[in-house]
């Protein structure tokens, strides 16, 4: 690999110079020296001018050295001609013209008699361009920035220009000192490959920020308003923003300026704002100087309304700065903004509305008055619809809430635009422009669409700690031969449960706004994942769901269903036994388990009343969604119950990429039909709500609420036959691998949420990592008290009519002790001895966690749109909790795309 000199270039015009001077020389070197005239004491020669050379008249001009290049095109590209006089100055101009060409990377001049021979070594041609130590910046970004490319000629002036624009682009990145270096491999054919070294370096951070001139506030106060952070806080490695930016330098200073004018500080400017690179261009140092001036207050604010609509008394009234108030540009400016949305809703939609100022600068006031001048009154003459290929017109024309004909309303036209998006069929960035219409009170608007795939095929498999191994298959179509339709099939499996869905909803049907949908199911969850292998069961529920919902108003619908369910739950056989001898299995494990058995039929009827202004389904940052829902089954089936559900949410946009949002839940059910069987509610185990995870962050799966607990009786392992030890409930609950408790749900309940959604920097946004703080409060309460039947020994065994049951020794063939036992519920066996209840494994069960008392939980989580896929991670602690309920610190959810 050899290296080249990029300022190479003009080395043959010194040359031809050189060799008239070396000429020039040796006629010189011919006669005395006056040294030598001087020590002969001889008078010195006086010499005499040379004549000038003979001019030459060009005969013929010949090329030598072409490969590529014809040499009549070489020709072309100089100015000398046969029959023009050759000169020193003409040869020089023949070098000049031909190296202008950036063809040559050598020529020469021969002047013989006239007959003059141009001597060219053509430059080479590229053969591949090739970049070495990029890493922070891939190839396809930089390679698209070079002039130079393959089968190109080589030249130095394009390479120079490939240098600065590499490097210019890692500066953009904040690597000041980045450099690049060109090296050229020479090839067979004249031939050669350009290869760029690169040594990005690293990126030049801000070590300082100075301000000078502030005495208003304070050094971080101010440094709070700019987005440029300097480093060594105690977050900066999580930003991005520690890095030079000049773009950032003037976006902080509009910052700092717009922060002034807030707190009333009309006069403020920034003198300078100056970045100096650190000797070993790895940092910047920056320097703001500030004027602040003096703080002004409103004096007079009035309203000049030239539109007939607006009463000008009338609007300065509602004005949110008063004078005395301190003058506050952003409240200027958030005015305007409230006042051309207002003119907007009358149908002026190219209102004038301008503040204009008189400063007082001896009484520190600043007099505003809003000038609404005259303009016609806008009606929408056409709406068009483009871009769209697939998506028929109507699908995006019937979310306008303006019609052609109608008169301009700027509230309308932002509602369509966010209706238009929450549809998920285009672009993120879309919006309804305005074009002039054929007269001045006409206007058109135009819903320029970039459709984006709707189809969905998603294979995914993942691990998360509320289900465990997770495998799901969906196949989804949002946008269904361009109708809005949406048809889908999913199936799904984990840890715990299995499910398969088939769906379809139609969202306008026969063009009217109603809604319709429908889903075929089928579900298996497996209890065994809630208790780790005690008292467990598995639930099967297949079942169709049918819906209809109608606007009610703009933010406003109505939702009816109706839902038929067929469900079983069932026990493994071990946990059935003929106790009683009469060739009846009975369910001998938890009672409250063994009342869930059974087949029935549920159906349900529902209805649903919806509340929704959010600005985004997916992931809001602004408004507000409430829903009621009430359902009765019992209209046929084997369940009856009344069950009410309600759901709201808040979210703010508290600004710097800040989201707050407040949401709370709550349930109520109410069995429509007893329970024949004593000691049991009258709503059934698997119709009751449960809270925890993934709800109740900070709690374990079905964590919270009404409980049965098992206390062991232990031996005493230093008197085996003595007494036995009851473990104590956190004994029980700190154990691993094994759950002592059966979770009873709840007939109602209560949740809370407030979350803060942290902003980082550029960086960790491009990586979609959203950090947020959380509280979470709630309570599942509401069971009868259960009928525990309890005995001096502790005994809790009871067969399904309640009633207590012994234990009588298994005996093998010669009448000896098995060490196992069988129940019965006569307490004297045939033999007339007793059964006694100590022997064998014993335990107490207790009744926990029925309390309307809130418990609280909070912690911090992070969303991360991974490579493999959405993760959520939350650490948590309970702040408040019940006796029973099972809290949990760290839970997680992943999974990923294949």
């Amino acid at each position: 690999m050899t290296g080249f000199a990029i300022a190479a270039g003009n080395r043959n015009t010194r040359a031809t110079r050189i060799m008239a001077g070396l000429l020039a020389g040796t006629i010189m070197g011919s006669l005395p020296s006056t040294a030598l005239a001087q020590e002969t004491s001889e008078e010195p020669e006086t010499v005499q001018p040379a004549a000038v050379q003979q001019q030459d008249v060009v005969r013929s001009i010949a090329v030598s050295g072409a490969q590529r290049l014809e040499p009549q095109t070489i020709l072309s590209y100089i100015r000398l001609r046969p029959g023009d006089a050759y000169t020193q100055a003409a040869g020089d101009g023949v070098l000049k013209d031909l190296y202008a060409t950036e063809l040559f990377s050598n020529v020469s001049v021969v002047n013989d008699g006239g007959n003059v021979v141009i001597t060219v070594v053509e430059n080479p041609v590229i053969n591949r361009i090739l970049l070495e130590g990029n890493e922070r910046i891939k190839s396809d970004k930089i390679l698209p920035e070079i002039r130079l490319a393959p089968r190109q000629i080589f030249t130095r002036s394009k390479v120079r220009a490939d240098v600065a624009r590499i490097i210019e682009l890692y500066k953009r990145q904040g690597r000041f000192a980045a450099t690049v270096e060109p090296q050229m491999v020479q090839l067979s054919q004249n031939r050669v490959d350009i290869v760029f070294e690169i040594e990005e370096g690293p990126k030049s951070k801000v070590r300082q920020i100075n301000i000078i001139g502030n005495e208003k506030f304070d050094d971080g106060e101010l440094k709070s308003e700019m987005v440029t952070k300097q480093t060594g806080g105690l977050l900066s490695f999580l930003s991005s923003n520690t890095s030079y930016d000049p773009d950032r330098l003037a976006f902080d200073q509009q910052n700092l300026r717009t922060f002034y004018l807030t707190e009333g500080y009309a006069d403020f400017r920034v003198v300078s704002a100056v970045a100096e690179l650190t000797p070993d261009k790895e940092d910047f140092i920056i320097t703001y100087v500030v004027e602040e001036g003096e703080r002004y207050k409103f004096g007079d604010v009035e309203v000049q309304s030239e539109l007939r609509d607006f009463d000008s008394d009338a609007l300065t009234e509602r004005l949110a700065m008063k004078s005395g108030d301190f003058y506050n540009a952003k409240l200027v400016e958030d005015t305007v903004e409230q006042m051309t949305d207002l003119a907007g809703t009358f149908g002026y939609a190219f209102a004038d509305i301008r503040p204009e100022f008189r400063r007082n600068p001896e009484g520190l006031t600043m007099d505003v008055t809003f000038v609404l001048r005259e303009a016609p009154r806008v009606y929408v003459e056409r709406i068009d619809v483009n871009g769209n290929t697939l998506t028929q017109d109507k699908v995006v024309r019937r979310e306008f809430r303006v019609a052609e004909g109608d008169a301009f309303n700027s509230l309308a036209i932002k509602r369509s635009e966010a209706r238009i998006k929450s549809l998920g069929y285009f672009q993120e960035n879309f919006e309804i422009t305005q074009v002039e219409g054929s007269a001045p009170d006409r206007v058109i608007l135009e819903a320029n669409i970039e459709e984006q795939p709707t189809g969905e095929l998603q294979l995914s498999a993942g691990f998360s700690s509320l289900e465990r191994f997770i495998l799901s298959g969906s196949i989804r179509q949002r946008n269904f031969r361009g109708r809005g339709q949406t048809v889908g099939l999913s199936l799904n499996y984990s840890g715990y449960s299995k499910s398969a869905q088939v769906s379809f909803t139609e969202p306008y049907v026969f063009d009217r706004n109603i809604s319709l949908g429908a889903d075929v199911y089928h579900r298996e969850v497996d209890n065994d994942y809630f208790n780790s292998g005690f008292s467990t069961y598995e639930q099967s529920t297949t079942g169709l769901s049918v819906r209809a919902g109608v606007p009610l108003s703009e933010y406003m619908s109505l939702i009816g269903s109706y839902t038929l369910n067929r469900e079983d739950v069932s026990i493994a056989g071990s946990d059935f036994a003929d106790l009683d001898g009469d060739g009846v299995e009975e369910c001998v494990t938890s009672r409250f388990i063994c009342e869930a058995v059974g087949k029935r039929t549920a159906s349900i009827i529902g209805l649903t009343i919806n509340h929704d202004t959010l600005d985004s389904r997916l992931r809001p940052t602004r408004g507000e969604t409430i829903s009621l829902t009430g359902e009765f089954a019992g209209l046929g089936g084997d369940v009856k119950y009344l069950r009410m559900r309600s759901r709201m949410g808040k979210w703010f946009n508290l600004g710097s990429g800040f989201i707050f949002s407040l949401n709370a839940e709550g349930g109520w059910i109410e069995a429509l039909k007893d329970n024949p069987t004593p000691g049991f509610d009258d709503v059934r185990l698997t119709d009751r709500f449960f809270l925890g995870e993934p709800q109740f962050r900070g709690f374990d799966i079905r964590g919270v609420g009404p409980r049965i607990v098992r206390l062991n009786y232990l031996v005493d392992p230093e008197n085996p036959e003595g007494p036995r030890i009851l473990e104590s409930l956190e004994d029980v609950q700190n154990q691993d691998n094994r759950r002592f408790a059966d979770a009873l749900g709840g007939r109602a309940y209560y949740l809370g949420r407030a979350e803060l959604e942290i902003p980082l920097g550029s960086g960790a946004r491009e990586m979609g990592l959203r950090p947020s703080i959380w509280a979470d409060v709630g309570s599942l309460f509401g069971l009868d008290t259960p009928n525990l039947i309890d005995n001096p020994n502790g005994r809790q065994l009871t067969n399904s009519a309640g009633e207590l049951l012994y234990l009588q020794p298994v005996l093998d063939d010669d009448g000896e002790p098995t060490g196992q036992f069988a129940n019965v519920t006569d307490p004297t066996a045939p033999d007339g001895t007793a059964n006694d209840p100590l022997l064998g494994d014993f335990y107490k069960e207790l009744y926990l966690g029925d309390d309307i008392s809130p418990r609280v939980t909070v912690g911090v989580g992070v969303n991360w749109n991974s490579p493999f896929g959405p993760f959520r991670i939350d650490i948590s602690h309970a702040l408040i909790k019940q006796r029973g309920d099972d809290t949990k610190t760290l839970s997680f959810n992943v999974g990923t795309q294949f």
